[in-house]
Formats: C-alpha cells, sequence, structure tokens
C-alpha cells in the first residue's frame, strides 16, 4: 500500500510537474531576454523588487485557506465539501477585493513609500494582479482536490504562455513596428516604457486566466455558504498564514529590503538586479519543489485516512532528498553552460546559485517535515518555526547586506531554512513521530557532497573535457542511487494516466 501512495504521488509529481516544468523553461527564458533588453542592471531590479512585494502579498491575501481548504474538504466526517468550496471562495474573493479598493484608493503614498513615485501606476498594476491571483489561487486548489492535474497544468502553462507573448509583443515587435511605422502604434505604444509593459503583460495574462477559470468557479454558487464553518477554517488557517508569510519573506526579503539598506538607491536596484537575476538559475529546485507541493499537500490529507501513512511519509521524504540531490549537482556541474541564461554583465552574482540551491533543498524537506503540525491541527508550530526562520533572515540581510552585499541575502536563506527543518524536525519527532530514514539520507548527502566537491575543485582548463568529466561523475551518482534502493516501479509511466 505505502509503495501504490508514494508511485501515485510520483505520478500526481510528474504530470503537475512536467507541463509546468516547460511552461517554467519558457517563462525563465524571459530572465535572459529581460537581462538583454533592458537598458541596465538597474530596471531588472525594480521588477525583481516589486515580484517581491507581491509574493508576500499573495501569500496574505490568500491566508492560508488553501491548506485549510484541503484539510477541512478531507475531513473523514465532511459530508458537504462544497460548502467548504464555496465558504472558501467567497471569503477570498471578499478580502481581495477589499485589497485592491483600498492600494487604488492610496496609490501615491504607497508608491512613494515604495520609491516608484514617478510610476506609481506600477504599483497599481501589481496590486491589481495579485487580488486577482490570489482568488484565482481556490479554484486551482479545486482542480488539485478533484485530480484535475492536467486542467491545473493546462491553465498554468496558459498563463505563462501568454505572459511571454505579450512580453514579445511590447519588449520585442513593438519597438520594431515603431521604428518603421511610428504612427501605426503611437496611440498605445511609448517607446521608452520597457518596465511598464513587463506588467501589463501580466495584467491582460491574470485577467484572461481569471475568465478561463469562472467554469470552474460556478458550482461554489450551487452551495450554501456556512459562516461557521468558515470559521473553523480561519482558525485552522491562520497559524498557515503567519506560516506562509514568514515562509515567503524567507524567499523574498532580499528583493523587498535591498532597496531600503543602501543610500544610492540606483546602485541597490542594480545589486538587486544582478542576484535577482542568478537565483532564477537556482530556481530548477524551487521549481521541482513546487511540483512537489502540488501533488505532496493533497496526498497527505488523502493519505491520513489509510493505516499505512507514516511509512508512505517516510518514502516520500527519502525519494525527494535523492531527486533533489541530483538537481542540485545537474545545475552547478553545468553551471558554465547555465550562465548564459543572463547576460555577462550579470556573472558577479553567480556565486550565490549553489547557496541558494541548498537554502531551497533545506526548505523542500521542511515542508516535507511540517506534515506532523498540519495533520494533528497544530499549525501554531509552523508559525513559530516560520517567524524564527524570518527572524534570523531578516537580521543577517540588515547586518551583513550593507558590507557583504547580495552574497549575505543567499546565506540568511540558506541558515534560515536550515534552522526552521531543524526545529521541525525535532519537535515533530515529540509530538508525531516517524521514522525518516535518517542513514539514507545522510548517505546520499554524503556522496553528493564527494561528487561535487570531485567535480569542482579538479581545474580542467578545457570546457569540453570539463563537463565530460563531470557527466561521468552524475552518472556514478545516478548509478548507485538506481543500485541502492531505486525500484523501477517507483518511476511511473506517465502516458497512460493523461486519460482524464
Amino acid at each position: 500500500m505505502a509503495a501504490t501512495g508514494v508511485k501515485n504521488l510520483a505520478k500526481e509529481t510528474a504530470i503537475y510537474g512536467l507541463p509546468s516544468i516547460i511552461g517554467r523553461i519558457l517563462n525563465w527564458g524571459l530572465v535572459p531576454f529581460y537581462t538583454r533588453v533592458l537598458e541596465n542592471t538597474g530596471e531588472y531590479g525594480a521588477v525583481t523588487n516589486i515580484y517581491g512585494w507581491t509574493a508576500l502579498l499573495l501569500v496574505i491575501l490568500t491566508y492560508g485557506m488553501e491548506t485549510g481548504f484541503f484539510r477541512f474538504i478531507n475531513k473523514k466526517d465532511e459530508q458537504e465539501p462544497m460548502r467548504v468550496y464555496t465558504s472558501t471562495l467567497f471569503s477570498v474573493a471578499f478580502t481581495s477585493s477589499v485589497f485592491s479598493i483600498i492600494c487604488l484608493s492610496f496609490l501615491r503614498p504607497l508608491s512613494s513609500m515604495l520609491g516608484y513615485e514617478a510610476h506609481p501606476e506600477y504599483i497599481g498594476i501589481m496590486m491589481c494582479i495579485t487580488a486577482i491571483d490570489a482568488l484565482c489561487c481556490i479554484p486551482f486548489a479545486f482542480l488539485r482536490y478533484q485530480g484535475k492535474a492536467i486542467r491545473f497544468a493546462t491553465l498554468k502553462s496558459i498563463n505563462i504562455l501568454l505572459i511571454i507573448l505579450l512580453n514579445l509583443f511590447f519588449l520585442v515587435l513593438c519597438p520594431k513596428l515603431n521604428e518603421s511605422c511610428p504612427g501605426l502604434i503611437s496611440w498605445f505604444y511609448r517607446p521608452d516604457y520597457s518596465v511598464g509593459y513587463i506588467f501589463i503583460a501580466n495584467a491582460f495574462a491574470t485577467a484572461i486566466i481569471f475568465i478561463l477559470l469562472i467554469p470552474v468557479m460556478m458550482p461554489a454558487l450551487h452551495a450554501k455558504f456556512d459562516f461557521q464553518r468558515l470559521k473553523n477554517m480561519l482558525r485552522y488557517s491562520f497559524p498557515v498564514l503567519i506560516l506562509g508569510v514568514a515562509g515567503i519573506f524567507n524567499h523574498t526579503a532580499a528583493q523587498i529590503l535591498f532597496p531600503f539598506l543602501f543610500d544610492d538607491k540606483n546602485y541597490a536596484k542594480s545589486q538587486l538586479g544582478i542576484y535577482g537575476a542568478c537565483i532564477k538559475i537556482s530556481f530548477v529546485m524551487v521549481m521541482f519543489t513546487q511540483a512537489f507541493r502540488y501533488a505532496y499537500e493533497p496526498f497527505i490529507f488523502a493519505k491520513n485516512k489509510d493505516d499505512d501513512s507514516k511509512k508512505s511519509y517516510m518514502e516520500a521524504m527519502k525519494y525527494f532528498i535523492v531527486f533533489s540531490l541530483v538537481i542540485f549537482l545537474i545545475v552547478m556541474f553545468y553551471i558554465d553552460l547555465l550562465k548564459f541564461f543572463v547576460n555577462y554583465k550579470y556573472y558577479p552574482g553567480l556565486s550565490v546559485v549553489p547557496i541558494v540551491m541548498l537554502g531551497e533543498l533545506f526548505f523542500g524537506i521542511y515542508f516535507n517535515l511540517s506534515i506532523w503540525y498540519k495533520l494533528t491541527d497544530k499549525t501554531h508550530w509552523g508559525a513559530i518555526f516560520s517567524l524564527i526562520g524570518c527572524t534570523l533572515t531578516v537580521a543577517i540581510i540588515i547586518c551583513f547586506v550593507p558590507h557583504f552585499g547580495f552574497i549575505a541575502c543567499a546565506w540568511a536563506s540558506f541558515c534560515s531554512n536550515l534552522i526552521m527543518m531543524l526545529l521541525s524536525y525535532f519537535v515533530g519527532q515529540k509530538k508525531f513521530p516517524i521514522a525518516y530514514n535518517l542513514r539514507s539520507a545522510l548517505f546520499y548527502t554524503v556522496v553528493a557532497a564527494v561528487c561535487y566537491a570531485a567535480a569542482m575543485l579538479l581545474p580542467i582548463g578545457s570546457t569540453v573535457l570539463r563537463l565530460t568529466y563531470r557527466t561521468a561523475i552524475l552518472l556514478v551518482f545516478i548509478a548507485i542511487i538506481i543500485r541502492k534502493d531505486l525500484p523501477l516501479a517507483t518511476l511511473p509511466v506517465i502516458g497512460k494516466h493523461f486519460r482524464k
């Protein structure tokens, strides 16, 4: 039963992940595009800064209701699951609407406070996008609950594709049309508005996805809004909100705080642009963690009904660590090729990649460990861990970034995620003990470290020989995994599962 559960989890991770991976690869193609199209690193720094704020606000506006939705709709005694969906959707719709009204009412002072007094519309556009994205999170969660992974992934991919096409339209096609036929598009196009068109492209894509999700939201209109059920969900979800805010702030603190730590704002945005572009290289790990998360959260709440649930959690943790280490080695072994992902002006930031990737590995393990306080309804522990991690992140950034620059941001993420992972493990073993295979995790970690050292420390002048040598080491590591304890049965044949 446990093996079947892990196979199903692997299948769901792949179905959620593969289309998402393709879409995100295309989306990440915008990073080298931006680093070459935008005039300087400071302009990309502004994009990084504003998207950092929106990521934080998105977590606040969903206030843990995604997790609460899965928890309550999967309860054994839940007789009317559609009431859970209706109550959740209407609650988030209301708060998102209020947020939009407040932000637009105080747009100019907000823009001035954030350093965008010259372009308050940047903030207005992104605030509205964030409110709509928060609302869309709930129908997307409903699709995951229904097991409609293909539809979920398709809509996510459409969103990314729209953003890419609209960016190409505004930043490539329009400048060429403006040069050849200036009168044709002068009624809507401004040549000096490049950064603004990035946000406009996002706004159009978000609006279209919202329209496509309306059929998914319609069933909520046929169920009764249950205020008492919503109160219980909010009581459960509030600690998850604290956990989420602290967690996302660990990821976005650098993007948000960086401009406030230097007197020279142009220098700050330039350095933030370099950091923001280079950490995108490490987002392969983020992508895998997110794909795993989309499948894992519904899996754990549904699996909690089975007798062999703990064994399934153990197996899932093992395979997460194994695949994460493979991803880490792949990225670092081929960094000589991946560096061309960004413009050469951004190369000083490549030193953050291994640090950020390890931090993301720790965060992924922390997410796996979080099942104990979610299943026992003790989500306040997650809030405590995340607040500790967030406090550590902010302290390191404020104390060390003015002296050491963006490298301190990478170490802040590394340290905070490591501390949260350790705290969650040790407290969890007392509250909801799960016999994770620490020996296996340690073995693979040590082997991966040896492979990393052997590949990176040996100086080889020829790029071809160096990459060949590193490829051989990577194949050795993968062979060790397969030989030791990776049953081929856990690698599902995805094609037969695309029938939904």
